[in-house]
């Protein structure tokens, strides 16, 4: 299934980019300021400490809980088809794209592992999400993609989860996630932002990153918080002024 989301509604380089320079709190201040109450995976954490920036279009995995009879046949699960919709999904990703995997919010077993984030690194995804749990995670915190989840785990996927849609609407960590949507992470976690808002976001939360940066540089020298944070009529125009000199943007 595809949203048609991505046809309709173009987000430039430029946008992710500027997406990409800022913060999780900058972020959900601003979709919080547009009506978006919890758009931030709560819970969910990268497994490397030295996770960097990313922001990419959702390509979405939906996983329902398995079942003996369609779910026990190892040899079964790596044929081609609806049986290892998996498998497909990796193989259809494309570059700057983020998978994000609806694991029912259960870290008992894999959402995948890194033979499956190799391929998926190389397909060009830029990250890789699941409110479930990964296996292999001493392996995959030495790769370069960010991966974000619950907890690791050894237990193959078959034995809780089972793979029956891609690329349509899903709940990752109780949030909505539709194909498309712009995912943006970083060493804090991940927000998901509608396509449709992603580009006002982006020149808003910019532009909050500016103004909190010349404020903290008050709070740290002893300014109350009071007119300063938020920013009243003369500690705006101060920003200004410092900012018409020249002040990094």
């Amino acid at each position: 299934m595809d949203s048609g989301f991505r046809d309709s509604i173009p987000v430039s380089d430029k946008v992710l980019e500027m997406l990409k320079q800022c913060g999780q709190g900058t972020l959900t201040t601003q979709l919080f300021k547009r009506g978006y109450r919890q758009q931030f995976l709560v819970g969910l954490a990268p497994l490397s400490p030295t996770t960097g920036r990313f922001a990419g279009e959702a390509f979405t995995l939906r996983f329902i809980p398995s079942r003996e009879d369609k779910d026990w046949n190892l040899e079964d699960l790596h044929k081609r088809g609806a049986d290892n919709l998996q498998w497909e999904a990796i193989e259809a990703i494309g570059p700057g794209q983020v998978l994000v995997i609806d694991s029912r919010n259960d870290p008992r077993a894999a959402s995948a592992g890194n033979m499956l984030l190799t391929r998926l690194m190389r397909r060009g995804a830029v990250a890789a999400i699941t409110d479930g749990a990964f296996r292999d995670g001493t392996e995959i915190t030495a790769m370069p993609i960010p991966a974000y989840c619950r907890a690791n785990t050894a237990s193959t996927r078959p034995a809780y989860h089972r793979a029956v849609g891609i690329n349509e609407p899903i709940g990752c960590a109780d949030v909505a996630v539709y194909p498309g949507d712009i995912v943006v992470g970083d060493s804090d976690g991940v927000t998901v932002i509608p396509r449709h808002v992603a580009a006002e976001v982006a020149a808003d939360a910019l532009e909050q990153e500016r103004r909190e940066a010349f404020l903290f540089t008050k709070i740290d020298a002893g300014a109350p918080l009071w007119g300063t944070y938020p920013a009243n009529a003369e500690t705006m125009a101060e920003f200004e002024a410092q900012r018409s000199k020249g002040m990094p943007s």
